[in-house]
């Protein structure tokens, strides 16, 4: 009687199912970070029906979905095949309230495949699948093929000429201005001069000078060298975005301004002096490396925070960058070395305390303090207290600029230890390079009066704290939300970070992968994952740049579920989700840990801002991600194909 039933049951639904097939399978190639080869299976199920398992139903033999593969393929298999999509287990009324497992939306199979050296072969198959579908049961086949061919397993690493370029030319703009610090600048006159009067001749102490920079260079160079080599690519990027690395580069830059602005000196040792002399060398290149290597160890209380930071950001990016970074800022440093020994006579000039060089030193400490501000918000934005809001920060800074521009027209004078107004301020003609500058700074002023009362300010917003501290801003569109699951995990802790963007479109934000995804399967919508980071430059002005056409926004906003993962997001992780992971090399402390580790897995490398697309099973729908370079190289309109691209790849399956 089971029997009769049963292919009773094959015959009506073999005849019913003329129509579409509600399950679509695909079959992928994966390669995990061992290398070993896997078959991937995928079904996309549609809404409303119901696939069997490959489980057994007592009474009905063969009434269950069922993945076979032929001879030949299976002597390329090893191991089981592996369920990775959990099932639902209920009584079917239809099946004589049998227990049956079944999967709603989509479910994933993994079978290992093994790939040797110089192979080439197509693994074959046939799946049968039922599917329940209201009061009908369904069933069909679907043929498995899928090539494997061996490749050599290759290390993706960004190379962009653009990028390493870029990073090279602000490691030497990091480098020149770390060379107006006390600890260096102070060193000129007596380097310059000891090359120069202890040399045989003036060619031989030019060549020395030559030599002395090279050698600056190409520590740091190696210093670059060896940390991306060495160091796991997690730590300087911990590094650059913990609020205790911050605020010791906030207090060295206020150190620093107070020095310049007049309130004391930093002074090196003189017994450093003595030990560059003694360990000089100058017939044997070994001893001028020796004190090129001496400026380097005694000037990193004055350049550390330039270096960390540096190694920081750019090593973000990929490892020629923080190589590049890292080969400017000490060719920016010793550039004027150099400079200075085949024009001696400007150490003179350098070393009279003449009236341009106070107003140098008060400019520089005013311009510190500006950069100082930045650090002290990176640390008020990670410690989540929001003290430092958008407004006061534009305020201080206003303060900064406005007072640097009188200063630069003269209305203000150093004498002393303190700062005055000029008694014959009209009586003085300012220079034309000081009014210039004078000038530049009066229009960055008026640049950042309307950004108090929301103004975006695009080209800076990546510097300033996040739009969410805004106090007089104009509140976003808001609504119902669309969304049956809707974003609960780290809003509180997050919201005031979520882009100005977002806010201002009424765009609902994911902080968290599970929920997002979870809505992307109620929605029927691809996901858009936005790697990001809460002191994350780059990420501020992309958001301020890109999201803001209309074009870009309205695809987001509906057409995408989009969850913004915050990689340096220092929240604890609850102890049973805390594990050693081998793609970062550490232990996964964070919430920021688990999305690093997440964007490794899909992109291979972290990297801020980064896009990523999903299917409902995880699996991307681009290969590549989408960041900063990309739209940086091919605009704004690039970025709407990218998404165009995702929507019609999705949408096909």
């Amino acid at each position: 009687m089971r029997k009769l039933l049963t292919v009773v049951l094959s015959f009506l639904t073999t005849f019913l199912f003329a129509q579409e097939k509600p399950v679509a399978f695909k079959f992928l190639e994966k390669t995990d970070s061992a290398g070993k080869h896997q078959l991937v299976i995928r079904a996309t199920i549609a809404k409303g029906a119901k696939l069997l398992s490959t489980k057994d139903i007592q009474g009905f033999d063969g009434v269950k979905t069922s993945i076979s593969f032929d001879s030949s393929s299976i002597k390329k298999m090893y191991g089981g095949l592996i369920l990775l999509t959990k099932p639902t287990e209920e009584k079917s009324v239809l099946l004589g309230e049998q227990t049956i497992e079944y999967f709603m939306d989509s479910a994933i199979w993994l079978q290992a495949i093994n790939v040797a050296k110089g192979d080439s072969f197509r693994i074959k198959g046939e799946i049968t699948a039922y599917v329940l579908s209201g009061e009908d049961l369904n069933s069909f086949s679907y043929p498995i093929s899928k090539e494997f061919v061996f490749k050599e397993k290759a290390i993706a690493v960004s190379t962009d000429s653009k990028t390493v370029t870029g990073w090279l030319l602000a490691g030497i703009l990091a480098g020149l201005i770390a060379f107006l610090t006390p600890c260096v600048y102070a060193l000129v006159p007596i380097t310059v001069s000891l090359f120069l009067k202890r040399s045989e001749s003036p060619a031989q102490g030019k060549t020395n000078a030559l030599f002395y920079s090279f050698s600056i260079t190409a520590i740091y160079a190696l210093v670059g060298i060896l940390s991306v080599l060495f160091v796991p690519q997690t730590v300087w990027n911990n590094i650059s975005t913990s609020w205790q690395f911050n605020l010791f580069v906030f207090v060295l830059f206020v150190v620093f301004a107070i020095s310049f602005l007049g309130a004391f000196e930093i002074n090196l040792p003189s017994s450093w002096a003595n030990k560059v002399d003694s360990k000089s060398n100058f017939k044997s290149y070994s001893g001028i490396f020796f004190m090129a290597l001496t400026l380097v160890v005694v000037s990193f209380s004055c350049t550390g925070n330039f270096v960390a930071y540096l190694l920081g950001v750019a090593s973000k990016t990929n490892k020629y960058a923080a190589i590049a970074g890292m080969s400017g800022f000490g060719f920016g440093l010793a550039l004027p070395f150099a400079v200075f020994a085949f024009f001696p006579s400007l150490v003179k000039e350098i070393s009279k305390p003449g009236a341009w060089q106070k107003r140098l030193k008060v400019s520089l400490g005013i311009l510190e303090l500006a950069f100082a501000l930045k650090f002290l918000s990176n640390v008020d934005i990670q410690l989540g207290t929001f003290l430092l809001t958008r407004n006061i920060y534009l305020l201080i800074l206003i303060g900064l600029f406005a007072f640097l521009t009188l200063y630069l027209l003269g209305i203000f004078n150093r004498k002393g230890g303190s700062i005055l107004p000029a008694k014959n301020a009209d009586k003085k003609f300012v220079p034309i390079p000081r009014f210039i500058f004078a000038l530049i700074f009066l229009g960055i002023t008026i640049y950042l009066v309307p950004g108090l009362w929301g103004a975006p300010l695009n080209p800076i917003s990546g510097l300033l704290p996040p739009y969410g501290t805004e106090e007089y801003a104009i509140n976003g569109v808001k609504g119902q939300s669309k969304y049956k699951i809707k974003p609960v995990k780290y809003v509180n802790e997050l919201k005031k970070n979520e882009s100005a963007a977002a806010t201002s479109a009424g765009l609902e934000t994911f902080f968290d992968y599970d929920e997002a995804m979870a809505a992307a399967k109620e929605q029927g919508k691809p996901l858009m994952i936005d790697f990001t980071g809460i002191v994350c430059p780059n990420c501020r002005e992309f958001e301020n740049r890109v999201w803001t056409k209309p074009d870009v926004m309205d695809r987001m906003k509906n057409k995408f579920v989009v969850a913004s993962l915050f990689e340096d997001f220092n929240q604890e992780l609850p102890d049973s989700e805390k594990r050693f992971s081998s793609l970062l090399g550490s232990q996964l402390n964070t919430v920021g840990d688990k999305f690093k580790e997440l964007s490794i897995k899909l992109t291979g490398g972290i990297s801020q801002p980064n896009y990523v697309f999903l299917y409902h099973d995880g699996t991307k729908i681009i290969d590549k991600g989408y960041g900063y370079d990309d739209v940086q190289k091919k605009g704004t309109d690039d970025f709407v194909k990218h998404l165009d691209l995702a929507l019609e790849k999705f949408h096909k399956q």
